[in-house]
């Protein structure tokens, strides 16, 4: 194998004996029915009349599945007679009112046709005083019958745009500035031709919930929902394999995805990888969110109340930081007790989370255990220089404030080890190439939208192997 390390003066490359990982993949996924997507291409073949051969070439963009990050799609939901929120406030937020008035009077409020509206994101819908509003409904249940996370009585749940990128351009299309995400990389892929449809395609999920042995009807329809999308981009742009570009957490989920399926599989539908910001090996800020709440750096929001819906996410817990990224490394202290990923469990006990300690041990071991490569080539993109949570330290008010932060590398999301944690794992793969490119002083965000990073990013796209379309 050869491995490529690329920053932005220099690339070294150098080959790597195998290290005799076992490569294996356990278990599959039923085959799912096809999907209908309206934008097809129709691939024409015209012969030269003197020749037989083939008249005019020009070359073909691969296809492209974009898989987001935890909150990078948009998340539609509706509430049923069955829903009793949790004030009275919650009777008169935005989303109550797109919910219970009619359609002909709210066009402007951006109702959804069935009753859906946007839940994630509705920036009105989040802001004080509605911040409990929104967490009541987003959160997320365990059926102690069946052990399966489902949603909080009376809410019902969809994600809009499967196929298409239109739920991954901006969080609210309302507050385009707050909550752009993948649009300037998309519009930088159309620029070079891609349509979204029929070259460039989204694979938008419910970013609540986790694979796994334990998973939910929703994240399974997701994995046959995207088995059946690759099969459709790889079929209408003239059986040529595709592209998988991944953000943060949606890389975990390619991962994983890639692992059930077949090696002759991948190697007729896949033809690259391409992993943005991984967190491989967990994040120190997701025991931040455990122990006290996150609010996406949102200066008018009070962590504290999002956290009950932030433990609720199966996500979230597969966020944590694993012990073969950090090892015994101390990451949270309080004045008693100090914890490692290594103590995930008894972490959980002590923050106030106790139920969620059998939903991490029965989950999240087998899923971040064992992260062996895909059977097909990788570009792994991350970033560094930037302050990123290594510990935090509680003081004698505990958990119900927020914690003093002490800084090491990474992207400011995610820590260095933790972008950098498979390729120790993944010098074993077999008969490919490992591009590995920092693109330094990017954010976990910005090396969405900072034109270098998107330009980088198009240019990896653009480099890879590429049918010929024939004209006619």
């Amino acid at each position: 194998m050869v491995l490529c390390i690329r920053n932005s003066s220099s690339q070294r490359c150098e080959t790597l004996l195998p290290a005799g990982e076992s490569l294996s993949i356990h278990g599959a996924f039923r085959r799912c029915n096809t999907l209908r997507i309206t934008k097809k291409i129709n691939v024409k073949m015209q012969m030269n009349e003197d020749t037989g051969g083939v008249a005019q070439q020009k070359t073909k963009l691969v296809p492209v599945i974009l898989i987001p990050g935890a909150g990078g799609n948009q998340l539609e939901a509706r509430l049923t007679a069955e829903y009793l929120p949790p004030s009275w406030i919650c009777r008169c937020d935005p989303f109550a009112l797109r919910s219970i008035t009619k359609r002909s009077e709210i066009r402007e409020l951006e109702e959804i046709e069935d009753g859906f509206s946007r839940l994630w994101l509705s920036v009105p819908g989040i802001l004080p005083p509605f911040t409990s509003c929104f967490a009541d409904r987003i959160r997320l249940l365990y059926n102690s019958d069946n052990g399966i996370a489902e949603n909080a009585p009376g809410v019902e749940t969809r994600v809009p745009y499967f196929g298409s990128t239109e739920g991954m351009k901006y969080l609210d299309p309302s507050f385009r500035r707050l909550s752009v995400y993948m649009a300037v990389l998309i519009e930088a892929l159309e620029a070079e031709g891609y349509v979204d449809g029929e070259s460039i395609f989204g694979a938008p999920y419910d970013f609540r919930y986790a694979p796994g042995k334990h998973a939910s009807h929703v994240a399974s329809s997701f994995l046959r929902d995207l088995k059946g999308l690759i099969e459709i981009a790889y079929m209408n742009n003239g059986k040529q394999p595709v592209i998988i570009l991944s953000h943060s957490l949606g890389g975990l989920w390619a991962l994983h995805f890639l692992r059930q399926q077949s090696l002759t599989w991948q190697q007729e539908y896949i033809g690259h990888f391409i992993a943005v910001s991984t967190p491989w090996g967990g994040t120190v800020q997701s025991m931040k969110i455990f122990a006290s709440g996150y609010a996406e750096g949102a200066p008018f929001i009070n962590p504290l109340l999002l956290r009950a819906e932030q433990r609720s996410s199966e996500s979230n817990l597969w966020l944590l930081p694993t012990p073969a990224t950090f090892d015994k490394q101390v990451l949270v202290t309080t004045e008693r007790d100090s914890y490692s990923a290594c103590d995930i469990s008894r972490f959980l006990e002590d923050v106030g989370y106790p139920e969620g300690v059998p939903l991490y041990e029965s989950r999240i071991p087998a899923l971040v255990e064992s992260l062996n490569p895909p059977f097909i080539p990788v570009t792994i993109v991350y970033s560094d220089g930037i302050d990123t949570p290594l510990m935090l330290a509680y003081g004698r008010k505990g958990f119900e404030h927020q914690p003093l932060v002490t800084y090491g590398d990474g992207d400011g999301t995610v820590n260095l080890q933790s972008l950098m944690g498979v390729l120790n794992r993944w010098k074993a793969l077999q008969g490919e190439d490992l591009e590995v490119i920092n693109l330094h002083g990017k954010t976990h965000s910005t090396i969405l939208t900072d034109k270098q990073a998107v330009n980088t990013l198009v240019e990896i796209v653009l480099s890879k192997p590429r049918h010929a379309e024939i004209l006619s």
